[in-house]
């Protein structure tokens, strides 16, 4: 089943000031703390990235039988119940300190008649039934999820880790001056730039049947969906079987069969106008995206935003370029060979990217975008 909330949405934190920071079992073995777990989960979710092996995270809230009951009774039961239910292998701790535990069942296997989640759920809940009274043990929330999962679910895990979150909050300053140079940039740019759109809208208009503008929905920051603008290229009703076949033997390694180094578009797409060539040939397409950063869904410097269907092909490591930095117009890709690098190539770079940006790395970037463009080299 998946995760019902996220940490926020879950008022972390509150009313448990008065609760034990650890609170020892029965058999004398201290419950880790919450940062031992984060810890843990965060090593653990590397080892399934490497491994593909997946783990199921299950959270016990017991905020609501914490209030009126033997505090002390109830964590020591509940804990003595996970650790009957799970195996010696799997990481147990707090999850939210003195208020939700959590276990990690390590290396499950999700195929079989019946889920995995459905299994573990009928052992802990009747672990808890053996060992708490009845009214204890119906106000436990459980909630369980299986990572890595599928696509339509893997970006509410994003809030989950402690590496992510603190990255963020590490660099409060940082980001907001990063988003200070995407306002100031990306306002000037349309200001600057719009008599250029608008004679290239107007070339889009006369040449081709069909919007100036195409509009696309694109995987952000933490997976949230946004509306991804362009000029647009292409004829109108296109097949989009075409790209996501391509992408799908792109992402798996495949070369294309058109030229000997396998690119990120397609080459000689009979999709594409005589104009939109031109366009793609110099990014010029990519004008519009400036409203996608004055709106704060991207930035200017950052990796490309997917589209969903292309997040479903994803590697389970392939993710975090989507969860670990914003989406951007320009980034290490675009002036590092563009399209002419595999896909795992341009993950790398991504997540190389995300490590060390710094407002210095964003301007070399910018400052190098520009002599990208005008050599159109990997552009298609």
């Amino acid at each position: 089943m998946p995760l019902r909330a996220t940490r926020s949405q879950l008022n972390w934190g509150a009313g448990t000031s008065s609760l034990p920071a650890v609170v020892p079992a029965r058999d004398d073995v201290s419950i880790p703390t919450e940062k031992q777990f984060e810890e843990l989960l965060c090593l653990e979710r590397r080892r399934a990235e490497r491994s593909r092996r997946p783990f199921l995270l299950m959270l016990l809230d017991l905020r609501n039988v914490l209030v009126n009951g033997n505090t002390r009774s109830i964590i020591e039961n509940a804990w003595a119940a996970v650790r009957s239910a799970s195996r010696d292998s799997d990481i147990r701790g707090w999850y939210l300190q003195g208020a939700v535990l959590g276990v990690i069942f390590v290396e499950v296997n999700p195929e079989g008649p019946v889920r995995v989640s459905d299994i573990l759920y009928a052992k802990v809940k009747s672990a808890l039934s053996a060992r708490l009274k009845n009214d204890e043990f119906e106000r436990i929330d459980i909630r369980m999820y299986l990572q890595p999962d599928n696509a339509s679910n893997w970006d509410k895990w994003s809030g989950l880790y402690r590496d992510l979150r603190e990255q963020e909050s590490g660099k409060k300053l940082h980001r907001a001056a990063k988003r200070g140079l995407d306002i100031i940039g990306s306002g000037a740019a349309i200001l600057l730039l719009s008599p250029l759109m608008g004679a290239l809208a107007l070339l889009i208009k006369l040449s081709s049947k069909g919007p100036v503008f195409f509009r696309q929905q694109r995987v952000g920051y933490h997976g949230v969906p946004f509306v991804f603008l362009k000029l647009r290229t292409m004829h109108q009703d296109n097949d989009l079987n075409v790209h996501k076949d391509y992408i799908k033997r792109f992402i798996a390694g495949e070369e294309d069969s058109s030229g000997p180094v396998p690119v990120y578009k397609i080459q000689d797409d009979p999709r594409v106008t005589r104009i939109g060539r031109f366009l793609r040939k110099t990014s010029l397409d990519e004008l519009p995206q400036f409203l996608n950063v004055l709106r704060g869904e991207m930035s200017l410097v950052g990796p490309r935003p997917p589209i969903p269907y292309e997040v479903e092909y994803y590697d389970f490591w392939h993710r975090r370029r989507v969860s670990e930095a914003k989406p951007g117009i320009t980034g290490l890709w675009q002036v590092r060979g563009r399209s002419r690098t595999t896909f795992n190539d341009m993950v790398r770079l991504d997540l190389q990217y995300a490590r060390s940006w710094s407002i210095w790395l964003d301007l070399k970037i910018l400052f190098a975008t520009p002599r990208a463009m005008i050599s159109g080299d990997g552009a298609y």
